[in-house]
């Protein structure tokens, strides 16, 4: 199953991830930054499978992500 990898310390806060998929992503009150919502911390990172239909979806985003901090193994 497809994984979505966020290394949240580096996130910037810009929010093109909660506009464009909000049933994934949310920004937090407390620091401004993404959260990756029901993502398991492992070290620096948070993880989460996704269905692979979503795939190019968050591929995009991630893409798009100025800060480079999301990506899909």
């Amino acid at each position: 199953m497809p994984k979505l990898i966020h290394y949240r310390d580096k996130c910037i806060g810009c929010n093109i991830c909660h506009e464009r998929s909000p049933e994934y992503w949310r920004l937090s009150r407390k620091d401004g930054k993404a959260t990756l919502v029901g993502g398991e911390k492992k070290k620096s990172t948070y993880v989460l499978a996704i269905p692979a239909s979503e795939v190019e979806h968050q591929r995009d985003i991630a893409r798009d992500c100025p800060a480079r901090v999301i990506k899909i193994s």
